[in-house]
């Protein structure tokens, strides 16, 4: 059920506490605790359950099939609804079982490797709720589990914030709809697929440090880094970004059952990572049981949340929506906020969302943020402004964190995600400015600026941003990498004048400041689909300083269906798209 009694147990975390740390540790004898005025507060307690919407199953729940049923029929075309679940499945064997997985949902595996949990069956995305369009099957998981498909190949037709991790498939994956529909690319992770993997309609995708039994085919943009049995690199034709390793890496933490208890898994970090972290069993990490999180649940206020992470608890944030009126700030090395089945948080009163210090090691992970109807500055800041410490040995690490501005209504905020702290980790994120839902349009979801980097030495590995009024990306810092980029300019562009830039038409999608000596990027695309005035003209995709250490591989820009053109893919270099058709321009290396 678990590793093999040969394999070593993960270490579990045994960094000193404070005291008011080993204060919650010892909760259940301490249950108050002295401010700093003498007053007495009540501790924030450790551990509980897990709240009414981490379902949890073993083989011998009854009727498992019908009541994931009962949840996919409501969350299926629930694209902006308020319910959030994550479906949680003990080590062990499920027959006959078709999990199909809808919005805000999440499946997982509770075994310590993906081969403790095998389905007989398979984990489906479609989009029969969308007529066979896949590209708005957002913001799902799946997670730690072995797949033997009744089928032979089980089908994941998913577009973008729908990581697909830890996952073992015993034959075939399909990223595409049935009947072979559109989709808009997405993401895997130290999974391992032994047979093909057909993406066929997706428009781009990547895969990292995982391990393949083939792959079909391209359309724009395939990137690999790391992963055995990827094809060798070729683009443009075919389309195939391939990096043998990834330069830093390190897997999601999740939540499994050691025996009857609930712990965190936290990977170590790799250096040129290829393959799987579980190849050899136990997984290399630390394990951090449950009464060290505050388990937070619907209701819950920053307040509570500031107080639990200040007495030295991780956060464990169980699927919901959060409403917030103060920032939530984590100013500790170390610290895991994960949350489970999409937990949303939403300032409401235009304050950040998220505030972490210039401290190491910090993850977060499977969080969306969802701006609030008055203006953020920014929803999320990793490092405050001139950020200097070396985080080099243990980086802090955003994985599955994902943005939206308006969508589910009106929001706004000027900049998503601000990166000052040296050497962050950015794995896979859709930070999105909606072009569809409610509460949109080009002043209503105002958000003129998507990702900002500052901090040096940073690494973004499957960066997904889209939509904003200016630009996408910002690289200020030294010696980042993008292995990765996928991105739509904005749709509702009332015209030419109201995105121009100075003597430039339009914002690049991805900008690296002038100032700026060393920079790399691998397999990144920018489309645009001006469809409110198809004659707009985006001067570049790309904009970076023409210097020896900046470099660029695998570039392209796509104008879909001649709605708006570009000039050129980076600077005044490639040709333009033009016409009425579909047709990319491509830059294998820059300069």
């Amino acid at each position: 059920m678990h590793a093999p009694p040969t394999a070593p147990r993960p270490r579990r975390r045994t960094r000193a506490l404070g005291f008011a740390a080993l204060a919650v540790a010892m909760l259940m004898s301490v249950p108050t605790a002295q401010t700093a005025f003498g007053e007495e507060a009540r501790a924030v307690p450790g551990g509980g359950d897990l709240g009414p919407n981490v379902h949890v199953f073993d083989p011998s729940t009854p009727d498992i099939q019908g009541k994931v049923d009962a949840i996919f029929k409501k969350q299926e075309s629930a694209q902006f609804g308020l319910d959030r679940h994550a479906l949680m499945f003990k080590p062990g064997t499920y027959d006959d079982i078709n999990a199909q997985i809808g919005f805000y949902t999440q499946i997982a595996g509770l075994g310590l490797n993906p081969n403790d949990t095998t389905f007989n069956g398979d984990v489906t995305v479609d989009a029969g709720w969308f007529d066979g369009n896949a590209t708005q099957n957002f913001w799902r998981s799946a997670e730690n589990l072995t797949l033997n498909p009744v089928s032979g190949t089980n089908r994941w037709a998913v577009s973008q914030a729908a990581p697909f991790r830890r996952m073992h498939v015993k034959g075939g994956l399909n990223l595409a709809p049935d009947g072979y529909g559109w989709a808009s690319g997405g993401y895997i992770a130290d999974s391992k697929i032994d047979g093909e993997v057909g993406p066929y309609s997706q428009q781009q995708w990547y895969t990292r440090d995982s391990s393949v039994g083939g792959w079909v085919n391209g359309v724009w943009n395939m990137t690999f880094s790391g992963v055995e049995g990827a094809p060798a690199n070729s683009f443009p034709e075919p389309p195939y970004t391939t990096l043998d390793t990834t330069p830093v890496s390190r897997e999601k933490p999740f939540l499994y059952l050691d025996g009857a208890d609930y712990e965190v898994f936290v990977p170590e970090k790799r250096e040129n990572a290829r393959g799987v972290s579980w190849a050899d069993g136990t997984p290399a990490g630390e394990s951090i049981p449950l009464e060290q999180f505050y388990v937070v649940k619907e209701g819950a206020d920053a307040a509570t949340i500031n107080a639990a992470v200040e007495q030295g608890l991780h956060l464990l944030f169980t699927p919901g929506v959060y409403h917030i009126d103060e920032t939530i700030t984590i100013d500790r090395a170390d610290t895991v906020a994960l949350g489970l089945g999409l937990a949303t948080i939403i300032p409401d009163n235009g304050v950040t969302a998220i505030k972490v210090g210039d401290v190491s090691g910090v993850k977060l992970a499977g969080l969306l943020v969802d701006a609030g109807p008055v203006n953020s500055k920014t929803l999320i800041e990793v490092g405050p402004e001139n950020a200097s410490a070396d985080h080099s040995a243990n980086p802090t690490s955003l994985q599955d964190v994902f943005v939206r501005i308006g969508g589910a209504g009106p929001g706004k905020a000027t900049t998503s995600i601000v990166v000052n702290s040296d050497d962050t980790i950015i794995d896979h994120t859709w930070v999105w400015r909606a072009d569809h839902g409610e509460g949109w349009g080009w002043e209503t979801n105002r958000a003129d600026y998507g990702v900002r980097v500052n901090g040096d030495d940073v690494l973004a590995t499957g960066l997904f941003v889209e939509h904003f009024n200016k630009y996408d990306v910002e690289w200020y810092g030294e010696r980042g990498r993008t292995i990765f980029f996928q991105n739509e300019k904005a749709y509702d562009a009332p015209n030419q004048e109201a995105i121009q830039n100075g003597d430039t038409k339009g914002y690049a999608a991805y900008r690296v400041d002038e100032s700026v000596e060393q920079h790399e990027g691998w397999g990144m695309g920018s489309y645009c689909y001006y469809n409110v005035d198809p004659t707009i003209i985006q001067e570049h995709g790309f904009e970076a300083p023409v210097k020896p250490g900046v470099k660029f591989h695998s570039l392209i820009v796509v104008s879909l269906g001649g709605n708006g053109q570009y000039e050129h893919v980076i600077n005044d270099v490639g040709s333009p798209t033009s016409g009425p058709d579909t047709i990319p321009s491509q830059v294998v290396n820059f300069p």
